[in-house]
């Protein structure tokens, strides 16, 4: 029999698994987070979780722009994802990094240490036993979860926007949480641009849009518009999974 997952708005399979991927400011985790809601299903905010390992190497001296010391420090810290969408928690042997992994330092960072190949390996260990563990299905997003996290996910979108909208968006959220942190618009596309430019030719999962991934340009889009976008993606991909499990 195959079961669903009953909301007040939506309804959703209980082990569809989605993978949102795209680079920075394009609405990743407010979407993410607003459709996991809607529709019952867990949420994973992959990158806090490399935010949280490079906050646990700067806190305890691992020069991250080591790639050795990185590679054998990985194994060490403990990393628990709270994968409720109405409030996603993420700690490092029992700290609260929520917080902390948000600093401007840690920002400069993590793509240095996300790069390294044995690190990757270990956080996509964990990725993959969090989203094979979710009792409802889970929404999973960061930079290469299509191509190299979950490529057997039921859904793989891909989220764009110009640089100036991403910019425009990351300089907002900026302000919004830390004005001390806000940069002038120019600076902040500068360095997402940079940022995409690490992500994309990284050797190992760089970031990239998976071959059978729907690509979601959200430049001109309000986030409801892109929210009722990936549900109704989510929706079709479910009814034809409810389908095949039928029959």
């Amino acid at each position: 029999m195959f079961v669903t997952v009953e909301t007040a708005d939506r309804t959703a399979p209980a082990a569809v698994i989605v993978a949102i991927d795209g680079p920075a400011g394009t609405g990743k985790s407010s979407t993410s987070k607003a459709v996991a809601g809607k529709l019952g299903l867990g949420y994973l905010d992959t990158g806090a979780q490399y935010r949280a390992i490079t906050w646990w190497m700067l806190s305890n001296g691992i020069d991250v722009n080591d790639p050795v010391a990185v590679a054998d420090a990985c194994v060490k810290p403990v990393i628990v994802s709270g994968t409720d969408p109405a409030a996603p928690t993420i700690t490092v042997d029992g700290m609260d990094a929520a917080g902390p992994i948000r600093s401007a330092e840690v920002t400069a960072a993590v793509s240095a240490v996300s790069a390294v190949p044995e690190l990757r390996a270990v956080i996509t260990d964990l990725q993959r036993t969090i989203a094979a563990e979710a009792p409802h299905g889970i929404v999973v997003e960061g930079r290469d979860i299509g191509i190299t996290v979950l490529p057997d996910a039921d859904l793989k979108i891909f989220l764009t926007a110009s640089p100036e909208a991403r910019a425009a968006r990351r300089n907002g959220e900026l302000k919004g949480t830390n004005a001390q942190q806000a940069t002038d618009l120019a600076a902040t596309r500068e360095a997402l641009i940079k940022r995409d430019a690490a992500d994309s030719s990284r050797k190992t999962s760089p970031l990239a849009k998976a071959d059978d991934a729907v690509e979601v340009d959200t430049t001109d889009l309000t986030l409801d518009q892109v929210i009722e976008c990936v549900v109704t993606l989510i929706e079709g991909v479910s009814a034809e999974k409810a389908g095949r499990d039928i029959r």
